[in-house]
């Protein structure tokens, strides 16, 4: 019981200091259980007595269960995070998870669609309910490189049809203002006008402060339910292998970079709260510049 109370008082510090969203203090709070248990288990006492061995022996662990180096990360984060805490409030002397290194991660290769491929399932979509609404989806996710978990929280009054601006509010309480190109604008139009009506059968279609994107019982999308719409248009494209969640956002992203965006204005349209996140996309980018003239200039070699 203890061991709980310290835990949920580490939360509520974050919440009050650092805005973080539900899931992330939800992942803070399992990260801590999981440690408490382990040090349990081995009679390596409790959370304020673990000392440097306990977390090593702990990273160790969770490498022997095959969890990804990421994950590893996380969790050795989350305890440097808690244990920084109670070092500046003077309840340990050393923050035993201070001096351990991070596991270095292998950045994977970034997964996007081409331009054509990306035309190719926009176009996917009927002229249904449903395909007046999956199309409305997939324009604006394209047009606004937003996540899906921002773009099933977006509400009608998020959206500024007449100007073009996505309202977004973002992560860690990042709100963003993105523009979107004329086809997503006419996408969401035909959808608020119609289809959006149509599914709203116990709501009221004109309230502002409704969910804009709905499901077919008129309720909001989850994360899951939204991605299984977009891997159903992924299959009929005949491109689920390189459809995920994120590769319409990275096909934003590495699209507005191959035709000049600038490394800050990216960052700004991405939500970005560390600018590393952004180079990613460029030097993905350099490396498929540098691979074609290596395959094509005379004398690259």
């Amino acid at each position: 019981m203890q061991e709980e109370t310290i835990i949920e008082e580490f939360i509520e510090d974050l919440k009050e200091k650092k805005n973080l969203s539900k899931n992330t203090m939800d992942a803070y709070r399992q990260d801590l259980r999981q440690f408490a248990a382990f040090l349990a288990e081995r009679g390596m006492g409790t959370l304020k007595e673990a000392t440097n061995t306990g977390v090593v022996a702990y990273m160790l662990a969770l490498k022997n269960e095959g969890k990804s180096k990421s994950t590893v990360n996380r969790r050795l984060a989350s305890l440097r995070s808690f244990y920084r805490r109670l070092l500046d409030r003077g309840e340990i002397r050393e923050n035993p998870a201070g001096s351990i290194r991070s596991p270095r991660i292998e950045h994977k290769q970034i997964q996007y669609l081409s331009i054509q491929e990306m035309q190719k399932l926009l176009e996917t979509p009927d002229d249904t309910v449903m395909g007046v609404r999956d199309r409305a989806i997939l324009e604006v996710l394209y047009a606004t490189g937003i996540r899906v978990s921002e773009a099933v929280e977006l509400k009608v009054s998020d959206v500024d049809l007449r100007m073009g601006f996505v309202a977004c509010s973002g992560q860690h309480g990042r709100a963003r203002i993105v523009p979107m190109g004329k086809p997503a604008q006419r996408a969401l139009k035909a959808y608020i006008a119609g289809s959006r009506r149509e599914l709203m059968k116990d709501g009221d279609p004109d309230a502002k402060d409704g969910i804009l994107f709905v499901n077919y019982q008129g309720k909001p999308f989850s994360r899951q339910g939204l991605w299984k719409v977009l891997r159903h248009y992924g299959e009929l494209a005949g491109l689920q292998e390189k459809l995920t969640p994120q590769s319409i956002r990275n096909s934003f992203a590495m699209h507005m970079v191959q035709n000049g965006i600038d490394i800050k204005s990216l960052q700004e349209l991405m939500g970005h709260e560390d600018i590393t996140a952004t180079q990613v996309y460029f030097g993905s980018t350099r490396k498929r510049i540098k691979d074609v003239y290596d395959r094509t200039h005379p004398r690259a070699e």
